[in-house]
């Protein structure tokens, strides 16, 4: 058993490797375009809500909640990105129910890529808000010595949000292997209960983390 997506290559051609994480990674975004589209084209009015447009509203409102508990107001402005990193992850850590799928989220290289997205995002986000300079002249306090340390702090938290994915889902797959061999039928079966619960705190945890370091980008003081 492959614990990590990336050891199966389907092609090769030179230094790029087609492997198993980057033709799921594709999937899943096709997946949830084509079905954003399917979800949002016939979108009810009023009363007449279908079950599903209910659920796809709770959990909006649930990520509109949270990012104004965090002070990121109006909240329209950070959901794409914070509501389409849950979504992805979230996605991509239930459908272990499925035989035979392996996780993007359990490769490094995927954890790597959304971390760096939540990177540029922290000062995209503190650059809009409180402008270049500013923002800048934030990473010489409370004195100018504590900038080498202020750009380690934000590289060091970036390479924090990969290995704490990486490592909780590789950490699942390694133990389930592990339990597949010495009990084929019991333990995968509770296995995979917990992983859907683990998959989805860890969404939930990264969605957090994004939200808090974007917060202090834009030094926000909620009232």
């Amino acid at each position: 058993m492959q614990l990590s997506s990336d050891a199966v290559i389907f092609w090769s051609h030179g230094w790029f490797n087609l492997n198993l994480t980057i033709v799921t990674t594709w999937v899943l975004m096709v997946v949830l375009v084509g079905g954003s589209w399917l979800l949002t084209r016939r979108l009810a009015q009023q009363d007449r809500h279908t079950r599903l447009q209910a659920l796809l509203e709770m959990i909006i409102i649930a990520m509109v909640d949270l990012l104004k508990d965090a002070g990121l107001k109006p909240a329209r402005h950070y959901l794409p990105l914070i509501g389409t990193l849950f979504i992805f992850i979230a996605l991509s850590n239930l459908l272990v129910i499925i035989p035979g799928y392996q996780a993007p989220t359990g490769s490094l290289s995927t954890t790597t890529a959304l971390a760096v997205i939540v990177f540029v995002a922290v000062p995209y986000y503190g650059i809009r808000s409180q402008g270049v300079r500013d923002y800048l002249a934030s990473y010489l306090k409370p004195v100018w010595i504590m900038l080498p340390f202020n750009l380690i702090g934000e590289l060091s938290r970036t390479l924090a949000l990969a290995v704490r994915l990486f490592g909780n889902m590789m950490s699942g797959a390694m133990i389930g292997a592990i339990l597949l061999m010495i009990a084929p039928l019991i333990f995968p079966l509770l296995m995979n209960l917990l992983g859907l619960l683990t998959g989805m705190v860890q969404a939930y945890i990264f969605s957090v983390l994004a939200i808090v370091y974007i917060a202090a980008a834009i030094r926000i003081h909620p009232q």
